[in-house]
């Protein structure tokens, strides 16, 4: 059973969904829409041969900001991930993380597969943001980019994601490659 508005903004209060900022004008019959927020991580092209999961293989990447309203061109067929303005989360309560129909409409899909948050995870969401038009479309911090619904566990979970969860610290540095330090190294103190 997915939570209303009015039950959204009931256990908000009572502190059993964290939800930083809360904006009553977000706040959806059975939803809340999250903004873009300003941390993006792209693909670096030129120096990914390929990419292998299998063999942990994984794109060279580079992290930027945007400061709020200033534009991001995003190219057709390109794919950045970008995180959320608000942080949220709940230990009592099944987030799902849906795309909004006016952005679909002009080929924007904000997550790929990614949509389960379970509880006990508390994060600012990760964005898989695709453009599937066939012209740039243009990304802003501050815009309402997505949407998140809550629903009602039968139970409590034995677990939470918190326990167990792989991005359960960190759901950016993932993403983001190792820099690697030049120099001399340092000899070992004898």
């Amino acid at each position: 059973m997915f939570l209303s508005d009015r039950d959204i903004r009931r256990e908000v209060e009572a502190k059993r969904i964290i939800l930083k900022p809360f904006k009553d004008d977000q706040l959806q019959q059975v939803s809340y829409d999250i903004c873009l927020g300003n941390k993006f991580i792209v693909n670096d092209e030129g120096a990914t041969e390929r990419i292998d999961p299998v063999k942990k293989i994984f794109a060279k990447t580079r992290e930027f900001s945007i400061k709020d309203g200033a534009p991001y061109i995003l190219h057709p067929g390109i794919s950045v991930l970008g995180t959320s303005k608000e942080y949220f989360g709940s230990n009592y309560f099944l987030v799902q993380l849906n795309g909004k129909s006016s952005l679909a409409r002009i080929g924007l899909m904000v997550h790929n597969t990614a949509g389960i948050i379970n509880p006990g995870h508390f994060l600012h969401v990760t964005f898989e943001i695709t453009n599937q038009s066939n012209v740039p479309i243009v990304l802003r911090p501050g815009m309402k980019i997505a949407q998140i619904t809550f629903s009602m566990l039968s139970s409590p979970p034995s677990k939470t994601y918190g326990d167990t969860g792989r991005f359960a610290s960190d759901n950016w540095r993932h993403f983001v490659a190792e820099k690697k330090h030049h120099g001399a190294k340092k000899k070992k103190a004898r």
